[in-house]
């Protein structure tokens, strides 16, 4: 059983003697702090400021403050139910899903990432996967308790998925291999150049494999994967490079391409036109779409049962916090 906290339990956090935190709502365990509710009141309004604009957002957040506080209420509500659920999300879990945002936004690393993050939200990675955390619990507990029950035939999800083929598009991608050879500054520099290049060309006429080829010769750091510069949409590459990439055949390569400082040889190993992704990929997410309206009210029904099943008590009244 949830151990609550004692009836008589001031309406702020004493430590040392000093007052650190005014409590507002005690949610069984949790408590709902003013510094909590007024970041999370911050947070929503902003939400709301990049959104909307003009009547549309005077009209949002006249009643946002009273939607934050529900909010926060509803989430250890939810919180505490996974609990009596034994959901658990594993780190695994959590960490690919930020591989996959990484991965659809190129971001080469997590120093990227945060920072991106606290440029857009103001928090810093580890406060983030907490917060991802806490919804993909939440959304768990909503997926096994209300979506579950809410049917959607296979014929509706099909039907909707041809109708919107253009929304499960993957954007052009190639994959090609470079050899680079630098040119250098000086004549004899030069020379070398064209006779590494003479030589590489020779071998490649022969039969020899450009990965090799690459391994042994290229002066860019793609040569220990033997040239392989992976999977890539349109535009990251320089255009002369990309355009001779995307008038080969797949193994075939392309006549030397000068810059200022580099001579460059590319093999096309692979590319892809715009297509839909496959149908069993994206039917969770069209199945969750069509799911969503119906289960609106589904949700505020189970939702009013765990706030009537919850001890939840305003410390301060519920009318004068939301006057702010």
């Amino acid at each position: 059983m949830r151990r609550a906290i004692p009836f008589l339990l001031p309406a702020v956090v004493f430590a040392g003697g000093e007052v650190r935190e005014e409590i507002l709502v005690i949610v069984n365990s949790h408590l709902i702090t003013r510094r909590t509710f007024q970041q999370a009141v911050e947070q929503e309004n902003a939400a709301l400021y990049r959104q909307f604009s003009g009547k549309q957002l005077d009209e949002k957040l006249v009643d946002a403050r009273e939607k934050t506080l529900q909010g926060l209420i509803d989430s250890f509500v939810l919180e505490d139910k996974a609990v009596d659920l034994g959901i658990v999300i594993p780190e695994e879990y959590l960490r690919s899903y930020v591989e996959d945002i990484k991965k659809q936004n190129n971001f080469s690393s997590d120093a990227d990432f945060e920072r991106a993050l606290r440029a857009s939200s103001g928090v810093g990675l580890p406060e983030f996967l907490v917060h991802q955390k806490q919804e993909i619990t939440r959304q768990e507990v909503l997926r096994r308790e209300v979506y579950s029950k809410i049917a959607i035939e296979d014929q509706e999800l099909r039907a909707y998925y041809e109708d919107h083929k253009d929304e499960y598009k993957q954007p052009n991608r190639f994959r090609i291999r470079e050899l680079v050879i630098a040119k250098g500054g000086t004549p004899g520099e030069r020379e070398a150049a064209a006779k590494t290049l003479e030589s590489v060309r020779a071998a490649l006429k022969a039969g020899k494999s450009f990965e090799e080829l690459a391994q042994a010769n290229s002066t860019s750091p793609s040569r220990s994967t033997g040239g392989d510069l992976g999977w890539m949409g349109k535009g990251l590459l320089r255009p002369a490079i990309e355009q001779a990439a995307l008038a080969l055949k797949p193994n075939q390569v392309s006549e030397p391409i000068e810059t200022d400082k580099d001579i460059y040889l590319v093999q096309l190993l692979a590319s892809e036109e715009d297509q839909a992704k496959p149908f069993a990929e994206v039917k969770p997410s069209i199945l969750e779409k069509l799911q969503q309206p119906k289960a609106q009210n589904a949700i505020q029904n189970y939702l009013n049962g765990l706030r009537i099943r919850a001890n939840i008590r305003y410390m301060v009244p519920k009318e004068k916090l939301l006057k702010g």
